[in-house]
């Protein structure tokens, strides 16, 4: 993690302005409470004091090492503010998906440089961290890979700055229309996404489907990606629509 941080404008009221020095730190990857005093310059009961309140009130929350990330009550603000027209109709696609495939389903949005899960097939999925309302840092796994690839250039170099992935790995998500592989929204589970679109832009929303490392292809095969794909196309139903655009399923590869 970057020791450098920009803190975020201050509004005078000093227990605000410190939650907001903390939020900037853990936006840009898990911390401990110590990289939240080097990071910061307060005191570690002050650190302490204000980590703990932030993640009573779901602001933080721990991951699996007992790191301080963005909690829940991050995302589900975001996803109500937007009155998400995906998050609406995701209940039964991903439903279905996950009857047709055996396979944990969500539906993940990006807001600036975070991954929001904002819908799930299942109450209680691989990990608590990819829970409805979960935000993480979009700098790794299929979901961001598949959100950042159709980016435009500017954007995209500034997510590649800190991301854990590369313009080739970028540009191979693209040409193939998914990204698979170890998902860090959920430790121990490898993850398949196709984006959620109805345009040559970036996409709306990444599907995905996750398992356990043991149940999972090697490569995906053809059926799990037209499962997917035909789901990806059914939500970008709830989109938008501009005349002249492609149906999903014409440009998100096999």
């Amino acid at each position: 993690m970057s020791t450098a941080v920009s803190p975020r404008p201050m509004c005078g009221v000093g227990v605000l302005d410190k939650a907001s020095v903390l939020l900037e730190i853990v936006e840009r990857g898990p911390a401990t409470l110590g990289e939240l005093v080097a990071h910061s310059g307060f005191s570690r009961p002050t650190a302490y004091r204000i980590a703990i309140a932030m993640d009573r009130l779901g602001l933080l929350t721990r991951d699996l090492q007992g790191r301080f990330v963005l909690g829940p009550r991050l995302g589900l603000l975001a996803v109500e503010a937007r009155h998400d027209r995906l998050a609406a109709a995701a209940g039964p696609v991903l439903a279905e998906l996950r009857a047709e495939t055996g396979l944990d389903a969500r539906l993940y949005r990006r807001r600036g440089g975070l991954q929001v899960c904002i819908a799930s097939s299942v109450d209680g999925v691989v990990a608590a961290d990819a829970a409805v309302g979960a935000a993480r840092p979009a700098s790794a796994g299929p979901a961001a890979q598949v959100l950042y690839a159709w980016e435009e250039p500017d954007e995209l170099y500034k997510a590649l700055l800190r991301a854990r992935f590369s313009a080739a790995q970028l540009s191979a998500v693209r040409r193939r229309g998914w990204a698979y592989g170890p998902d860090p929204m959920a430790p121990g589970a490898i993850s398949y996404a196709v984006p959620v679109r109805t345009g040559a832009g970036p996409p709306a929303a990444a599907l995905v489907l996750t398992g356990r490392a043991a149940r999972m292809p090697t490569s995906p095969d053809r059926l799990l990606g037209v499962a997917a794909v035909d789901a990806a196309a059914s939500l970008a139903e709830a989109l938008p629509r501009v005349p002249g655009q492609l149906h999903p399923a014409e440009y998100a590869g096999s």
